[in-house]
């Protein structure tokens, strides 16, 4: 072979590391056996050797051979599949086996790959990896697949097929022959047969990378899905656990059984879908005798669909309505009522119509941490929230930008360093301030140190919002979401002392920037939460003790 095959006196690959047999066999498929050698021989790390086995076949696989010097082949009379792989495994001089079936592909790094996984797990009785299916020119069909076993691979393997198409395997070449290789009683699942055999008494091992294609034509061996279920149970009986073994993989056995019939019910439900009425009819019944529940479920799933489909939207839309269940207007049927304007129905967040929206959720805030407004107390612009919610106030303050306001007994800018005492209150209630700071980290910074050890600062802030038109129009610099909140906080306070909470959704945001007040809205509807809506996020957070 070109590309590195065995050394003249056998010792292997001229790198230095496993020799490897691909072996493909082959029955009256030489129309797809070429590009099956063209993958094979077109490794990254090139195979040791190749091995075709012509199972018999009525066509000419030994024409296609010819084209690719090197390549082995062997005949035999049609024994099956399983006696075909045995032939070349048999025949191989390497120390790992891949078998590739005559109408499927690896990709270019499926060997590499495949010894790179071998050699972190040298004692792995098999490796294995990802596939794709294609169709018959090559074409991807669906997303890859690639099942990960656990801790028990038996167990996982008793559940199903995780390893899903035979060409992502590489044998140790001599364990699956002291195993006895393939069982020539076994018309399918031959593959399974042994990677279950192989797994009770050895390691395996695998890694994600998509190795093989696995080619759909219409006349695959696994395209009958009640023979494969009569066949993979064959299988299955022959690895119920008994014994001392029904501790460790009873559970697993059982569920299998479950999971594989379930599985042959949904592909012949899918594949009778679109047929005739007879023979959706057939496959309804042949799929309930197989998976009651599955059968029921999915053909229940099956009849809303094409009543669904049958419905005109603005009947989807009034059935949704009728049974209480959330439901979008049609396109062009939504109706804007009093919304139906470009100004908002009050421009001062509700105040000149009653309590605007976003004062739910604060004091439903603060009424909640009612027993951290204690001691000595520290709120921005007044101590209405303070005597409202606040219990063992010993001193109040009132934070003011101007020193002759009612109540004030600080007057600053909580961003500059000395406005604020250090180590000195209790608790402080700063609600809807922060965005009207430039530099909030400074704020945060200062509000941090202003609080005694333990003490609790309670906070609030503006998210989806309009922007106030009055005195603090020009300093109205920020809305902040639940994420940015978390962030400014963990810069000063220990995040385990930290509780943040996001409330609103979209009817909560539209009354608010509407300007509705929460005298007029459905307040039973303000307490659903989305995080996509939020309208106002509110944080305590207390200050780690020395």
């Amino acid at each position: 072979m070109s590309g590195g095959g065995m050394d003249r006196d056998g010792r292997g690959h001229r790198d230095g590391v496993a020799r490897v047999t691909i072996a493909i066999a082959t029955y009256d498929q030489a129309h797809f056996l070429a590009d099956a050698l063209r993958s094979a021989m077109a490794q990254d790390r090139p195979a040791d050797e190749i091995i075709v086995v012509d199972d018999g076949s009525h066509d000419d696989p030994a024409s296609v051979v010819r084209d690719f010097p090197g390549v082995v082949l062997i005949r035999q009379e049609n024994q099956g599949l399983a006696a075909a792989r045995n032939t070349a495994l048999a025949a191989a001089a390497g120390d790992a086996i891949l078998f590739l079936d005559a109408d499927d592909l690896l990709l270019p790094a499926a060997l590499s790959t495949a010894l790179a996984c071998r050699a972190r797990h040298p004692g792995a009785a098999l490796v294995y990896g990802g596939h794709r299916r294609v169709d018959a020119a090559g074409g991807v069909l669906d997303a890859a697949k690639f099942t990960a076993t656990g801790a028990d691979p038996h167990a996982d393997l008793l559940r199903g097929n995780a390893i899903g198409m035979h060409a992502t395997v590489l044998y140790n070449r001599a364990m699956l022959a002291a195993a006895g290789g393939f069982d020539p009683a076994l018309k399918k699942c031959e593959d399974y047969d042994v990677y279950l055999r192989l797994s009770r008494t050895h390691a395996i091992a695998h890694h994600p990378d998509i190795v093989a294609d696995y080619r759909i034509h219409g006349t695959n061996m696994s395209g009958d899905s009640r023979a494969m279920l009569r066949w993979v149970e064959r299988v299955r009986r022959r690895y119920r656990p008994t014994g001392a073994d029904r501790g460790r993989w009873d559970t697993a056995w059982r569920e299998g059984g479950r999971i594989w019939r379930d599985h042959y019910a949904g592909e012949i439900l899918a594949r009778s879908g679109n047929g005739a009425a007879i023979d959706r009819g057939i496959g309804i019944m042949t799929a309930t005798a197989m998976a009651p529940r599955t059968a029921g479920r999915r053909w229940r799933a099956t009849l809303r669909r094409r009543i669904a489909a049958a419905l005109t939207p603005e009947m989807k839309h009034r059935l949704k309505r009728i049974a209480g269940r959330p439901s979008s207007p049609p396109l062009g049927r939504v109706r804007m009522g009093d919304l139906d304007r470009t100004s908002p129905i009050s421009p001062d967040f509700g105040f000149d119509r009653g309590s605007p929206v976003d004062r739910h959720y604060i004091e439903h805030f603060l009424a909640g941490a009612r027993a951290d407004i204690r001691g000595r107390v520290l709120e921005i612009g007044d101590a209405a929230y303070s005597r409202r919610f606040g219990s063992g106030i010993t001193r109040q303050d009132v934070l003011h930008v101007d020193i002759d306001a009612p109540g004030a007994t600080i007057a600053g800018d909580m961003s500059q360093a000395g406005i604020l005492p250090r180590d000195a209150f209790d608790c402080m209630i700063v609600t809807q301030t922060l965005h009207l700071i430039y530099d909030m980290r400074a704020a945060l910074r200062q509000m941090h140190d202003a609080l005694a050890p333990g003490g609790t600062l309670l906070l609030t802030v503006p998210g989806i919002t309009s922007i106030d038109r009055g005195e603090w129009g020009d300093t109205w610099f920020w809305s902040l979401t639940r994420q940015s909140v978390t962030r400014l906080m963990a810069e000063f306070f220990d995040p385990a002392d930290v509780e943040i909470a996001a409330h609103g959704n979209v009817y909560a945001a539209t009354c608010f920037i509407q300007g509705m007040a929460l005298e007029e809205v459905d307040r039973a509807k303000l307490e659903h939460r989305d995080a996509s809506y939020p309208v106002v996020v509110t944080v305590r957070a207390r200050r780690a003790r020395p």
